[in-house]
């Protein structure tokens, strides 16, 4: 028999508690809470993805996640008002003394338990002793935000990339030795052009500067500026976005969206902005280039074309965004024009952070498949 209901141990890491009430298969119409105070804003924002979904809540609160006794009469008393066979328990969240008093209390009363495999995304039965299933992929990247607590997710409508895009965008990065100490200076005459005509003056000439002259050329072919003498004029903001390096980020996504029927990805957006709360502060906000889900795992990707003097700050700040929003399974990659040198590649692999930079751009198709396929 199905169980109707699922016991949850809330903690930081909501993804086993989230996922196993997506899978229709496994889907109870109630879910219970076992709520620690510091974790309240958590079960809160649980609730927020649950209720949509047709699923009741209700939160039990206890007021120590260390004390087993207390946490082990209150199970009791679930157990007690709730029919044999009816509630299961998620063993994988919580404390760990929260997960064993919950663990014992269920197993006195041969109730029914799993726990979610963080790696293998897939729920394993302890009691009754019954095949693991395989949780379905349908965790989004809204709801894996939100589970992390972002309080307002911003994600622009799902586009694709327009082809002159990526034909552009394609040669760059074929010519990217060619094309690099150029791409600096276009850069900034984007960067200058943040005024309401849109507009910059081009200092140097096509004699003095051929190879940035080129690269005008080939962006106003793309659609994204016009050239009237020395005076460079974008089409619109975003064009002067992309320009301004955003055409790196553009073809990452667009790239990723070649592989999303390939690899099975759920959920894939760039330019994400999401604003948290934190308890008594004021709210922050991030900035995500592309943020994808898949088999039920955050994977974030930072993309950079200037060169930045601190490359270690790049990467310490995009280890903290993938702990903070993401949880212990999220994964990371700097996507960069640049090389970022020595020290920097050796800083990344000790905080498992994936790179894909300067000529490796060429194949970023085959760093990405790579990257999204193994195991962290």
């Amino acid at each position: 028999m199905k169980p109707t209901a699922h016991l949850i141990l809330v903690s930081a890491q909501p993804i086993p508690n989230l996922t196993p009430m997506l899978d229709e298969a496994i889907k109870p119409k109630k879910v219970l809470m076992l709520v620690s105070p510091d974790m309240r804003e958590r079960a809160n924002a649980l609730e927020a993805i649950f209720k949509p979904r047709g699923i009741n809540v209700e939160q039990y609160p206890i007021d120590d996640a260390w004390d087993a006794s207390q946490i082990s009469d209150a199970v009791l008393d679930i157990l007690g008002a709730t029919a044999d066979g009816e509630l299961a328990l998620n063993a994988t969240g919580g404390t760990k003394l929260m997960s064993i008093a919950a663990y014992e209390a269920f197993r006195s009363m041969n109730a029914p338990i799993y726990y979610v495999h963080p790696e293998r995304d897939s729920l394993l039965w302890l009691s009754p002793k019954q095949a693991s299933h395989e949780l379905a992929d349908r965790l989004k990247l809204k709801e894996y935000l939100m589970a992390y607590g972002a309080c307002q997710v911003d994600i622009p409508e799902p586009h694709g990339v327009r082809p002159e895009i990526r034909t552009l965008t394609e040669t760059l990065l074929t010519d990217i030795e060619r094309y690099a100490d150029d791409l600096g200076a276009l850069n900034y005459l984007a960067y200058k052009a943040d005024n309401p005509t849109l507009t910059v003056e081009v200092e140097h000439g096509p004699q003095s500067k051929p190879m940035l002259w080129e690269l005008l050329e080939l962006f106003e072919r793309a659609g994204t500026c016009r050239i009237s003498g020395h005076r460079l004029r974008f089409t619109d903001a975003d064009a002067r976005f992309m320009t301004n390096g955003g055409w790196l980020e553009l073809h990452t996504y667009g790239i990723c969206l070649n592989l999303k029927k390939t690899l099975n990805i759920q959920d894939i957006a760039c330019n994400v902005t999401i604003q948290r709360q934190p308890a008594g502060k004021t709210p922050v906000k991030n900035e995500i280039d592309v943020g994808l889900i898949r088999a039920n795992r955050l994977h974030l990707i930072e993309c950079k074309t200037k060169q930045f003097e601190k490359n270690a700050d790049v990467l310490y700040k995009l280890d903290s965004l993938r702990d903070l929003i993401g949880g212990l399974q999220a994964k990371a990659m700097l996507v960069s024009f640049n090389d970022p040198g020595k020290a920097t590649r050796a800083r990344a692999r000790d905080l498992k952070i994936a790179l894909c930079c300067k000529t490796d751009l060429r194949n970023l198709q085959h760093h990405l498949h790579d990257w999204l396929t193994a195991h962290r």
